[in-house]
Parts: structure tokens; sequence; C-alpha cells
């Protein structure tokens, strides 16, 4: 990659996250370059009524980079990340967060991963932080630890997300839309499937941290639960893996079901594991059988 083409456009897609929201474009704004290549950002809306364009105004008028606000006023974030792309001007693509905020030199070490081992994009690791200090079971639980890799470590489309990657423009398709709506939360992961398919590459970059605040809210046992149920309906979004995800939740929920009396007295972090895992199943029973587990979006700040 030449330092003549190269500029990546920061995608972060928002819903009504304002606090969020403002850290992570103050800390987007610091990102660490060393001068091999430019960047901006690119905020698109899925709320119809623009309740951040206050905010990214004020930020884009002293911002030391290029600022872009667009909005996609369906909710669905399949075309909320097909808006971002369409308003962005990078041969490079990068997705964000709301809810998270990077290292300095966050975007520098996706960039470097992606031009050492030639890939067609990089992700990295979401890492929790607390804000405040959570009960003592949220954490011994692990609940928002997520699964890394070596870096160089070559995904395929089951590990593939959209809250730390790095993409390059040319994958994407020139007028089409890069993320199916039709699959709206699962869209991130059926992406993945179709550019794997075609034979591009996607890496990890284990180096390249960014962080996801949980706040008090997520460390109630109703939000697990639901968020839990919410999973289960989403992997039913891909035809592909539908009937062997089926099985094991058949095989899964009554022996997850007969362990929870262990699981409590063993303690609060192995019984909401063991009842998450539980849901997980469930909810993907549920979605099968033609019952909405979760009829309204979560609540997240």
């Amino acid at each position: 990659m030449t330092n003549e083409t190269n500029h990546i456009s920061v995608c972060v897609l928002t819903y009504k996250r304002p606090s969020s929201l403002k850290r992570l474009l103050g800390d987007l704004a610091k990102q660490e370059t060393v001068g091999r290549f430019t960047y901006s950002i690119v905020v698109a809306d899925n709320d119809v009524q623009r309740s951040p364009e206050p905010l990214v105004s004020d930020f884009a008028a002293d911002a030391p980079i290029p600022v872009t606000y667009c909005v996609e006023p369906q909710q669905n974030i399949s075309l909320a990340r097909n808006k971002a792309i369409a308003n962005a001007t990078g041969d490079l693509i990068a997705f964000i967060d709301d809810d998270e905020f990077p290292a300095k030199r966050w975007l520098l070490t996706l960039f470097e991963a992606c031009d050492k081992y030639g890939a067609d994009g990089v992700l990295g690791p979401v890492k929790c932080h607390f804000d405040e200090k959570p009960p003592k079971w949220v954490i011994k639980g692990r609940f928002y630890e997520r699964p890394t890799y070596p870096t160089g470590f070559e995904i395929d489309w089951t590990k593939g997300r959209t809250g730390n990657v790095l993409l390059k423009r040319q994958i994407l398709g020139a007028g089409d839309s890069a993320f199916s709506p039709e699959f709206h939360r699962a869209g991130d992961q059926e992406f993945f499937r179709r550019m794997i398919a075609k034979g591009h590459r996607f890496i990890w970059c284990d180096e390249a941290v960014a962080y996801e605040v949980v706040p008090p809210i997520r460390w109630t046992r109703t939000f697990m639960l639901k968020r839990a149920l919410l999973r289960g309906t989403i992997r039913m979004q891909h035809p592909a893996s539908r009937l062997s995800k089926i099985a094991k939740a058949v095989i899964a929920v009554p022996v997850y079901a007969v362990t929870l009396p262990l699981a409590l007295v063993l303690g609060q972090d192995t019984f909401m594991n063991v009842l998450v895992r539980l849901f997980d199943h469930l909810g993907s029973l549920l979605t099968f059988v033609g019952i909405k587990p979760v009829k309204n979006q979560l609540v997240t700040d």
C-alpha cells in the first residue's frame, strides 16, 4: 500500500448513545498515523430524529480531521452500515461501535497488520471496560470477555464482526450493498460468509485493541438473559447453520436445565453462566417454532 492512496474512513454507527459517542469521537481524533495514512470519520446515525447531530457538528467544527454526518432513517443495522460506506471516501474502511473507544495506535496497528499479511481485512479484540466497579460475580463470570486469537490467525465467517475491523474498500464492490438488510443484526457474519466464499482473506491482530464500555444496566440478570435470547434469535438468521444450531439446542436446553441446581450451589457467576447458555439455546428454539422471544430493542445506555 502506498502513501498516495492510503486514506481510511472510520465508520461509526450510532443510535441514541450521546455520552459514549462523544468519548469515542474524542479518542478517534487522537489516533497516531506516523505519516502512513490519512483518515476521516463517518458517523452514520440510525435515529430518524437525528438526536446526536448537534454533538457531531460541534465536534466536527474543531476536529483536526474531516467528519461526515449522515442518517439512515430505517431502523436496521445493515442499512446503517451501507449508509456509512456510501459516505466513506477512503480506500480502506474501518468500523468501530459507538459504545467502544480505541487505543491510540488502534488504527495504525490495524493498517500495519493489513499491509504485513496482505489481507483483505483485519479484525482486532474488543475488551470490556467498566467506568464503575461491577459486582464481583460479573467479573468472575467473565460475561463480557470475548475470544481472542494469535496475530495473523485467519478467521472463518463465524468469527466475523464489525465492532473492530479494517476492510479494503475494493472488496465491497462498486454500487453494491455490502451488508444484506434482510439479516439486520446478523448482517456482519453474513457479510464475512459471502466475502470468504469469494476468496477474500481476513486475519486477526491481537494488538489492535478497542474497549467496550459496559454500563451498570448490562450487569443485571434481566439484561443478560434478554441478550442471550436475542443471540439465539440472531443465530437462526443464517440458513447455512440453522439445522445444526437447532440440533445443538435440542440437546443443550435440557442438559443446562438439569445442571442449574448444582450451578447455584457453586455461586452466582457459575449459575448465571449456565442460565445464559440455556437462554442462548432457548432463543434459537423459540425462534424456530415462530415465537419472537425479545420483542423490543435492548437498552444499552
